[in-house]
């Protein structure tokens, strides 16, 4: 088994309500290797979505470690967590949070702009993550002019292209039909292919069945953590990538 990309330890995320105190985490441990494929399931309320803004470093943990890469980021600021997300971590979400009025290209290059990336070089980074996606032939497209699935595959390309680690992915596939879930999950299955680490927050059963390994939070613990063989998203022959 390939040595862990990221270990919690006990985490505990408690969120104060006025007088009210809230455990979203009452002592999460697990770790997930590199390369792997983790669907997280789990109802409205479990703890699942503040496990996962723990996991991209949006949030900190109230107690507990957290080991990501090799270095505890569970006390770094929010400054330091920045850091660590812009260079380790790309993110997926339902709704793709793409800019309407600007190209896919530009979409995808965002992430780089903000790092600073020389013009020439966030261009031809752009270009490699939406060549990567499937979308070569829709690089000037705005979002207005794609279907929901390339929409989808833009927001990957964009995670994709600071290189992370880790792509961690809120219900990806909670806006997309059937045929096209399958387009994108084969798409996550190709890049679990290559070395990088996925794990996608989900409700939906048949698209857990596409994951190596199922974890089900309830209540802020984990209530089950099984690996599985995973079902194959094979695309229809005329729509696979050349």
């Amino acid at each position: 088994m390939a040595a862990p990309l990221l270990e919690v330890q006990n985490l505990v995320k408690t969120y104060h309500m006025g007088d009210m105190e809230v455990q979203a985490l009452r002592g999460v441990s697990l770790s997930i290797e590199e390369g792997g494929f983790v669907a997280i399931m789990g109802s409205s309320g479990s703890g699942k979505s503040t496990l996962m803004n723990i996991l991209g470093c949006l949030d900190r943990p109230t107690s507990g470690r957290y080991l990501l890469a090799g270095d505890d980021v569970s006390t770094l600021d929010k400054a330091e967590l920045a850091t660590v997300r812009n260079r380790l971590i790309g993110f997926v979400f339902q709704s793709f949070n793409l800019l309407t009025r600007t190209s896919a290209q530009e979409n995808v290059e965002l992430p780089l702009l903000y790092a600073n990336v020389p013009a020439r070089e966030r261009a031809a980074r752009a270009r490699e993550a939406l060549e990567r996606v499937g979308l070569g032939d829709r690089m000037d497209h705005h979002p207005s002019q794609l279907s929901g699935g390339q929409q989808q595959r833009v927001a990957i390309a964009r995670a994709l292209v600071t290189k992370p680690r880790l792509i961690l992915a809120d219900e990806p596939t909670g806006n997309l039909d059937s045929k096209t879930t399958i387009e994108i999950i084969a798409l996550f299955q190709a890049l679990v292919r290559d070395g990088i680490t996925v794990a996608i927050v989900t409700h939906e059963p048949e698209v857990a069945e596409f994951a190596s390994r199922v974890i089900v939070v309830r209540d802020g613990l984990v209530q089950s953590d099984a690996r599985q063989e995973p079902r194959p998203a094979h695309l229809p022959a005329k729509e696979a990538a050349p």
